[in-house]
């Protein structure tokens, strides 16, 4: 109790007020009257206190006190108080966004406690084919310490390397990375180890696999290669709706019809060769498709006439050193699987053209991507060649590769409805949202084990529509409206709890900065009222008089 309280202003009046005290007990004390010496001291105590001015936490008149870390009831009742306090005093590691959401702003005082603070970052959900990739953020990682990405039957699926306390990239983060092989719902495990093996932090991953929306693409080749074979099936495996012509000779051409019409195709792919023997009319019109929206993709490895792209896309070409010597291959890392892959005969130039950009590099920052804005789409021009290498020695890698270069140049496959969840951590009992983009309004919204709901539009998601809820039991749930279902996962109270703690203290910190500042901390300790010190004072003098007058 001592330890909260502060002294305003101890001055000469409190310490000869004290000097005097303990003057008279010891008078007092000389006659063996050890009544009337305690009554002395006891005085003199009380009226030293009265004048320094003894203060204690607060922040004046309407401060509120609340314990972020009590029980849920205790808590909610502290908080429904706060909207009629003037300022909050908090203690604790904070509260959740959610339920700091719906509170007004009040200046906040916060003496937060240390706590080993951990981040995890992951998506929720994946379209197969992609990587998942989970990342845990500590303040501190010392040596040795490691994160393993464990199966539903407690199988380790992926593991990181281990962390070094000099050197590393990252020493504040941990990553690994796993490919599904199935679309399913799992629900993952991780833990984190320290250099003994032992477990930091263990709690669920969840993830749901999803059949990806098949791509749609045209392909045009003005010359076979090794290299367009690979790509037609690698695109042909993905369950892309593939329109393909390749030229094999003169007047002889290969063709692969649609297995459904390309309403909206994602990509446009042509190698060099197609491009410049292409009549002037032929080339305007690919130009005018690509001007509508359609990326054009150029596998740039059997240029030859510098001087067209030149001309007519702006491109300066250069030679390229010889494919052998090894400073010039451009190196990609894929987990522990690395390919090396020769830049084109002709590449852009140190300074390709004022229109184009570099869009991507290698491991080296050699950059081996580049691109232009043309009217409402964009070309793209991909400087390496023989990847077919790599289709039987490392499939996963090269796949790897490729969706890296479509997430980049393609546009991505319309759904008709986007799900969004803000909360990064949905735990039962506590307030979670999910929004959908293309949902409709109108329709109720059905969830596992609560009454039916309704879409509520929401000021900052303008281009779509959200639900609350107050989930009551931790595990998958279903979503329903109309047409979709969409499922989620909610945690349960003791998952992750240092995650928890982070979370707590990001939305707490968002809070305050939204919030009045606090008054200096001066005015943020409240005085001690007087009038006990005076009661127990004058108390003390009575009873002094009285035993002097006996």
């Amino acid at each position: 109790m001592m330890g909260n309280l502060e002294i305003a202003g101890f001055g000469m009046a409190s310490a000869g007020v004290l000097l005097a005290g303990v003057v008279s007990a010891a008078l007092y004390g000389r006659k063996r009257s050890w009544t009337d010496a305690l009554l002395a001291l006891s005085a003199a105590l009380a009226l030293a206190a009265m004048l320094a001015g003894l203060s204690r936490p607060g922040n004046g008149a309407g401060a509120l006190a609340i314990d972020s870390d009590a029980v849920d009831d205790k808590l909610a009742r502290a908080l429904l108080s706060l909207p009629g306090a003037e300022s909050v005093v908090l203690s604790g590691h904070g509260l959740r966004e959610a339920q700091w959401r719906d509170l007004p702003a009040r200046a906040l005082l916060w003496n937060e406690p240390k706590a080993d603070l951990l981040h995890l970052d992951f998506p929720r959900t994946l379209a197969l084919g992609r990587t998942f990739t989970l990342t845990v953020r500590r303040a501190q990682l010392p040596a040795g310490w490691r994160l393993q990405l464990l199966a539903e039957n407690g199988q380790v699926l992926a593991e990181s390397a281990k962390a070094t306390a000099a050197g590393a990239a990252a020493p504040d983060q941990l990553s690994v990375q796993w490919l599904p092989p199935l679309a399913e719902t799992l629900v993952l495990q991780a833990r984190l180890l320290n250099a003994a093996g032992k477990t930091i932090a263990f709690g669920p991953v969840p993830l749901q696999v999803n059949d990806p929306l098949p791509l749609q693409v045209q392909g045009r080749f003005g010359a076979a290669s090794f290299d367009a074979r690979a790509l037609n099936r690698l695109l042909a495996d993905s369950n892309a709706i593939l329109d393909w012509q390749v030229t094999l000779g003169k007047g002889i051409a290969r063709s692969e019809t649609a297995r459904a019409e390309l309403a909206e195709p994602n990509a446009l792919f042509v190698d060099a060769a197609h491009v410049e023997g292409l009549s002037p009319a032929a080339r305007a019109a690919l130009l005018a498709q690509a001007g509508q929206g359609v990326p054009l993709i150029v596998l740039g490895g059997n240029a030859t006439d510098s001087g067209l792209w030149q001309r007519e896309f702006g491109l300066r070409l250069a030679p390229q050193p010889a494919a052998t010597e090894k400073e010039d291959v451009r190196q990609f890392t894929f987990g522990t699987e690395q390919i090396a892959l020769p830049p084109a005969s002709l590449n852009p130039a140190g300074k390709p053209g004022d229109a184009w950009s570099v869009l991507a590099a290698d491991d080296k920052r050699q950059p081996w991507l580049w691109q232009r804005a043309w009217k409402k789409g964009r070309i793209v021009w991909i400087g390496v060649s023989d990847w077919h290498r790599y289709a039987i020695t490392s499939p996963a890698a090269l796949g790897l590769w490729w969706q890296a270069l479509l997430d980049r140049t393609a546009i991505g496959s319309k759904q008709k409805i986007a799900w969004r969840q803000p909360d990064p951590m949905p735990v039962a009992g506590l307030r979670t949202e999910v929004c959908a983009q293309g949902a409709s309004a109108s329709a109720p919204v059905l969830i596992d084990g609560l009454p039916a709901a309704a879409w509520q539009a929401r000021a900052d998601k303008a281009d779509a529509v959200c639900v609350a809820f107050w989930p009551v039991q931790a595990g998958w749930q279903t979503l329903r409206s109309g047409e979709f279902t969409q499922r989620f996962y909610i945690y349960d109270k003791a998952d992750w709890p240092a995650w928890q703690q982070a979370l707590r203290h990001d939305a707490t910190a968002q809070y305050a900065a939204r919030s009045p500042q606090p008054a200096a901390t001066a005015a943020a300790r409240a005085p001690l009222p007087a009038w006990p010190f005076a009661l127990v004072f004058a108390s003390c003098m009575l009873g002094l008089w009285w035993r002097e007058r006996r």
